[in-house]
Formats: structure tokens, sequence, C-alpha cells
């Protein structure tokens, strides 16, 4: 193989590979049905005509025939009336229509035959768009399905579970420092100096309470003095 005849094989290849992969199932689909109803737009067409034609066809020979009948009984009138020469004419013009039957007859048993085989013909066509128009329907959904499962795998392939999986992970151990940071703030913020002297307080007033209860369990408490009653005047005076 020369250089020239690789080259073209490149060019050729390349050249169906982007017909390939420009195609559209769906519009190359609807594209073959659509010239497939155009063929049996003719196909009817070719029918009708040949209908037509064999209509014509039998109409001449129904002509034809009565007029072999017409001249059939005018040259039996002719020989009625002793006219032999006259009854000899009709029967000649009758011998020239006979004959033009007779090709009229062979002509349309094979006008028949044309018709049938167009009707034959022009049902399977109809059956074949049928096919073609479920076929199509079918196809057309199977090739979104697909492009649609292709689509979901793309998106599938560029996410990683992983690393979504360890970005949770990352983000989840950043709230929870940043919660270990609130909660140290909030105990920093909580304990000021008014606190500490507060907790000091109440701590010195227990331990104090603490000593009191104590020393009175061990009589080291000096007794109390009782409190002198008020009196009023006249007991005073006695």
């Amino acid at each position: 193989m020369g250089l020239f005849d690789r080259i073209g094989t490149v060019i050729k290849a390349n050249l169906n590979s982007l017909v390939s992969s420009a195609e559209d199932p769906e519009k190359i689909l609807d594209q073959t049905v659509n010239d497939m109803q155009e063929d049996l737009i003719q196909m009817r067409q070719a029918v009708a005509q040949a209908i037509a034609s064999e209509k014509r066809t039998e109409q001449s020979l129904k002509q034809n025939l009565e007029q072999s009948k017409q001249w059939q009984d005018r040259a039996a009138l002719a020989l009625t009336k002793g006219n032999e020469d006259l009854a000899r004419e009709a029967l000649t013009r009758r011998k020239s229509v006979v004959e033009t039957a007779n090709g009229l007859q062979e002509s349309l048993a094979k006008q028949k035959e044309t018709v049938t085989k167009l009707r034959q013909n022009l049902t399977a066509l109809e059956g074949k768009i049928a096919e073609a128009k479920a076929k199509k329907d079918l196809l057309v959904a199977r090739a979104k399905s697909a492009k649609a499962s292709e689509s979901i795998n793309q998106v599938l392939n560029k996410v990683s579970p992983g690393s979504s999986l360890a970005t949770f992970d990352r983000m989840e151990q950043k709230v929870l420092d940043m919660e270990a940071r609130s909660a140290a703030v909030g105990e920093l913020t909580g304990d000021s100096v008014e606190d500490q002297f507060k907790a000091l307080e109440s701590g010195t007033e227990a331990v104090d309470d603490e000593l009191l209860a104590l020393k009175a369990q061990m009589g080291l408490l000096p007794p109390t003095q009782p409190k002198p009653q008020l009196t009023d005047g006249i007991d005073a005076a006695k």
C-alpha cells in the first residue's frame, strides 16, 4: 500500500468515526421512517395508477365486445335482407373489433397481475412501516435510557466517594474544634474576679460553720449569757 493510499484510508477512517459519533439515533430513525413514508406514498400512487389503467382497459374491452355483438347482429340483419356484401363487410368490421378485444383481454390479464402484486407490495410496505415505527420507539427509548445512564455514570465518576467522605470527616473535626473553642471561651468568660471571690466567700462560710459545729460538740464554746428580760414598772417597785 502506497503513502497516498494509507493517507486516504486514514482520512476515511476519521470521517467514518466523526459521522458515527455525530449520528443521533432518534433523528436517524425519524428520517428513515419518513423515507419509508415517502416510499409508501409513491407506492400508493403507483397502485392507484395501475387500478385506473385496469379500469380503462376493462371499459375498452366492454365497448369492443359490445361492438363485436353489434356487427354480428348487423351481419345477420344484412343476410336476412339478402345483402350478402353488406353482411360480409359487417363481419369484417366485427373481426377487427374482436382482434382488438382479444388484445385488450390479454392486456387486462397482465394489468390484473400487476395490480395484485402492487397491492401485495403495498400491504407488505405498510406492515414494515408499522413495525419500523414500533421498533423506532423502542430504540429511541433505549437510546435515551443509555444516554441518561451515561450521564449519571459520568457524574459518579467525577465524584470520588473516598474524597467526599474524607471531606465530611474533615468538616466534622472542624466543627468539633469550633465547639471546643466555644466552650473554652465560655468558661474563661464566666470565671471573672467577682465569681472567684464569691467562690472563696462561699467556701469560707462553709468552713466556719463546720468549725463552730465541731467546737460545740467538744464543749469548747463559751456559755452563752442569758439575755435580761424587760419588766414593767410595777414589778420593779415591789
